[in-house]
């Protein structure tokens, strides 16, 4: 019973990945994914959370040293379930793949969904904007940028739907634990021996004018 129901997600994962990468080709997508989908990598959220940490002010650094730790925390979990698990990229063991880039490690999980839904959760949740007098999160926006950039992933040819789904969950779940223990992580003991709060507390802006 358990390999029936076991053979037939894996089946419908298939299928849905051909729906995506081979139903849905067009020369749009063609030229857009391949570029949007770099955009979901752990080193592109690294240095949007560097930039935050920048120019942020102060609540900024916060920010970035939760998204950072968000990120790298779902990381270092995706990187352990890809050698534990060892799926093969689809293109490498399915016929007709419509490959538009390449990667070299494991399939399963996706470390860009991971790093998108990291981030977007860890940095959209303490951040607003606002549109004609009313605040809305940033989150929206980030989790529908996340979205797509699973999207891309399956389109482009290197992850099959269940890769950046269960990818997407292990981002928000490291954020949320990261949200959730925030004040400890700026006022605990591990935080006094490491400096943050003189780290957050340097004027970065300031010490780039002297530089100059």
């Amino acid at each position: 019973m358990h390999n029936i129901l076991l053979n037939g997600i894996l089946n419908y994962n298939t299928a849905l990945f051909y729906a995506i990468n081979d139903g849905m080709d067009n020369s749009v997508f063609n030229s857009i994914m391949p570029i949007l989908t770099n955009f979901g990598s752990l080193i592109a959220w690294s240095l949007v959370c560097i930039l935050i940490f920048l120019f942020g002010g102060q609540y900024g650094k916060k920010i970035a040293i939760l998204g950072l730790l968000a990120l790298f925390l779902s990381s270092a979990a995706v990187l352990v379930l890809k050698y534990i698990i060892a799926e093969p990229r689809p293109f490498l063991v399915l016929n007709h793949v419509h490959l538009l880039t390449t990667e070299n490690d494991y399939s399963f999980p996706s470390g860009h969904a991971t790093a998108s839904f990291a981030a977007a959760v860890a940095i959209g949740a303490k951040y607003s904007f606002i549109i004609k007098d009313k605040a809305y999160k940033l989150i929206y926006p980030l989790l529908v940028f996340a979205t797509i950039i699973c999207f891309s992933r399956v389109y482009v040819g290197v992850h099959y739907p269940l890769d950046v789904v269960f990818g997407a969950i292990i981002g928000i779940v490291f954020a949320l634990i990261v949200l959730r223990f925030e004040d400890k992580i700026f006022e605990g003991k591990i935080s006094n021996k490491i400096g943050l709060k003189k780290i957050i507390n340097v004027n970065i802006a300031k010490k780039l004018k002297n530089i100059i």
